[in-house]
């Protein structure tokens, strides 16, 4: 059963539903899952579980502010286009700390704006994360990422979205999730995002993976990752899209085992 923790964030308490997968006494390491610019905890499935299982390892996993079954953003709050370094910076050590997981050394996996999360993590707090396995991550803009952020963007507010209603079943306020990200990807100033200088301070070991028919990045992204983290393993997956974990779920298990164990 889910559980949720009140947390000081953002000028208030936040409630941040979480829940733990895998045995207590699990042999390291543990796995931080952070989901995409739309996802939330039951929007992983059972993918969690299945890769826990494979590594007999522990998982926390999370919807992080403003998704799932976590504080909504009020309608008037604008993410700004630095709310993924909001995230890593700030959010995540607090969070951290009210588990007391803090000084674990957690490895980390994260989806889309999740892996740009973790990389920001990472880079900020490099003694802190064990290893780091990014999702389809988001290092800088592309036009091709805009296109598709403008057309989901439309099909969410078009009479009767059957993607508005998809993402209710996952969200206590759907329109904070949606609102909050679309938001920000949108706004004029959002094409200068650029976090691939900061890679630099990455330390941890870094698995990268890129689906071939990505609609919200090319291969320029992980690309991008191993030009400035050393030693990082790229995996580039045929007939999947954005969402790796849904589309090849075997192939990136194993991957990840292959990595974890190696």
């Amino acid at each position: 059963m889910n559980q949720s923790i009140e947390i000081p964030w953002d000028t208030r308490l936040t409630r941040i539903e979480y829940d733990w997968v895998g045995p207590e006494n699990a042999a390291p390491p543990l796995i931080v899952f952070l989901h995409e610019g739309l996802g939330s905890l039951a929007m992983w499935k059972d993918f969690p579980e299945r890769l826990c299982r494979a590594l007999a390892c522990r998982a926390l996993v999370l919807s992080r502010w403003g998704y799932g079954r976590s504080t909504p953003r009020l309608p008037h709050e604008a993410w700004e286009s630095d709310f993924m370094h909001r995230q890593a910076q700030a959010f995540l050590p607090a969070f951290f700390q009210a588990l007391g997981i803090a000084d674990t050394r957690p490895w980390l996996l994260g989806h889309s704006d999740g892996g740009s999360i973790a990389l920001l993590y990472a880079a900020a707090f490099p003694d802190r994360v064990g290893g780091l396995i990014a999702l389809a991550p988001h290092i800088r803009v592309e036009e091709l990422s805009l296109t598709s952020i403008r057309q989901t963007h439309a099909d969410f507010h078009a009479p009767g979205s059957p993607l508005q209603a998809g993402l209710a079943k996952y969200h206590d306020d759907v329109h904070s999730a949606f609102g909050g990200w679309s938001g920000a990807w949108l706004h004029q100033d959002f094409p200068q995002w650029d976090i691939r200088q900061s890679l630099d301070a990455i330390r941890c070991p870094v698995l990268a993976i890129q689906g071939e028919d990505d609609a919200y990045g090319t291969m320029a992204q992980i690309d991008g990752i191993a030009e400035r983290v050393p030693g990082t393993r790229l995996l580039k997956l045929p007939h999947c899209g954005h969402s790796p974990h849904r589309d090849q779920p075997q192939a990136v298990i194993e991957a990840v085992r292959a990595f974890v164990r190696g």
